[in-house]
């Protein structure tokens, strides 16, 4: 089975992240990480309600840390261990981040 995140702004800000070769992160550990950065990002709920689902953490998380992160060799680390949390904390193998719509697809 595929295993992959994208994080796209819309074409040509695309990045894509091969998860087939990777130690899975385990579900409680990525929902951490998650809450964590988007904590430290100071991300701000999407949701009128204050109520923060698992794939607006990953949104705000993506929007927050910026291209950069995505884009740059410096920061490959962080950005697997964001596609690694990512596919854990929502239980997809395969999961599109795409910020020019402010969705998530599976």
């Amino acid at each position: 089975m595929r295993s992959q995140v994208t994080v796209t702004w819309g074409e040509p800000a695309t990045y894509r992240f091969d998860l087939e070769e990777v130690q899975p992160m385990p579900h409680d550990q990525a929902r951490a990480w998650l809450d964590q950065q988007f904590t430290a990002f100071d991300c701000e709920p999407i949701r009128l309600t204050g109520k923060v689902l698992t794939a607006d953490k990953v949104l705000g998380v993506a929007q927050a840390a910026g291209q950069e992160r995505f884009r740059d060799a410096a920061h490959r680390d962080w950005a697997m261990e964001f596609a690694r949390a990512s596919s854990a904390a929502l239980a997809k193998p395969t999961v599109t981040v795409d910020l020019a719509t402010m969705s998530v697809g599976y």
